[in-house]
């Protein structure tokens, strides 16, 4: 009863801490120059990580698995894996806060989703089916969530790449008399551009803004390719420890039902981004179209095939995720 209870406080106010940090979130990215309303913000996700961790280990304790059993409790640890690349990212590059504009919202909306109304009947946890009923649930299941949160924020990066790579081209399709696109959405820009004044004092605007450009590409390339790297070990890891438990449960270690094909699909793309990534030849858009491919690819493994119900895995079709 205590857990009980205890969970459904921490479900309301991390929701309500959710309403409170995308209003913030909004402010920030509008309004640059409010560095404390931005602290505010990034004050509200650290309280927001914690609720999650006390949610999640609450119905750990309470339900005796571990929380990663249905579709609530998979996007629950989902958007925890989200904050905690986030809150990386923010500590290693804290005086330049661009990338928190990709990562917050992913956090923030993945959350917002599963603590909604609309998953309300997958609140309340069940007892196992007895295919789950195993030590490699922990391992198996959370490496392919932390597997599809690193890939997907590093898709995210890629694909802020590719706008920023090609933003002339995309203002002309849409309205040839327009500017560049609205900067704004990257709100540490005037500080970034502040601390570097003294380097680009005498340059002229355009090249300013041309530095700027190359260095927000730059950067994006670099954590793009890392995020994207570590969500690749961990998606690998997650499938070989698939295949084993499989082999326990089903008695073989690949069947190709539609959750593994896709799967391994996945793994596919994003073992070509890496490998383009290594030939120098290659522009980082080049990549980063691939990382595009591979976003949508993640989400119909990890969302779409669970619609049809259909395989090996339909007991985790909307009511139950294995993967």
């Amino acid at each position: 009863m205590i857990f009980s209870t205890l969970e459904h406080i921490l479900t309301h106010i991390s929701f309500s801490m959710v309403s409170i940090v995308i209003t913030l979130h909004l402010i920030t990215l509008l309004v640059n120059e409010m560095v404390g309303l931005y602290n505010s913000f990034e004050k509200g996700m650290i309280i927001n990580f914690f609720c999650l961790t006390g949610l999640l280990v609450t119905r750990w304790i309470y339900w005796k698995h571990f929380p990663l059993s249905d579709l609530y409790e998979s996007l629950i640890f989902l958007s925890w894996s989200f904050y905690i690349i986030h809150m990386i990212l923010y500590f290693k590059k804290q005086k330049n806060n661009n990338l928190s504009a990709i990562t917050a919202p992913s956090a923030i909306f993945t959350q917002g989703f599963a603590t909604s109304g609309l998953l309300t009947e997958m609140h309340q946890s069940a007892i196992l089916v007895p295919a789950l009923q195993s030590q490699w649930l922990m391992m198996h299941v959370s490496m392919m969530v932390l597997g599809y949160a690193a890939l997907l924020c590093g898709s995210l990066l890629s694909i802020a790449l590719l706008i920023i790579t090609y933003q002339k081209d995309i203002i002309m399709i849409f309205d040839k008399r327009k500017h560049l696109l609205n900067e704004s959405f990257f709100f540490g820009e005037i500080q970034y551009m502040k601390e570097k004044g003294n380097i680009l004092q005498s340059a002229p605007p355009l090249s300013v803004r041309n530095y700027y450009r190359s260095q927000l590409i730059e950067q994006l390339d670099h954590w793009s390719y890392r995020v994207i790297s570590l969500g690749f070990i961990f998606l690998t890891i997650g499938i070989l420890s698939g295949a084993v438990w499989a082999n326990e449960a089903w008695g073989s270690y690949w069947n190709w039902d539609p959750k593994e094909t896709w799967a391994f699909i996945t793994w596919t793309i994003f073992a070509i981004y890496l490998h383009i990534r290594t030939n120098t030849n290659l522009q980082s858009a080049n990549s980063a179209i691939v990382a595009f491919i591979g976003f949508l690819i993640i989400w119909i493994c990890y969302f779409g095939v669970n619609l049809l119900g259909i395989g090996l895995h339909s007991y985790g079709s909307f009511t139950l995720t294995l993967n």
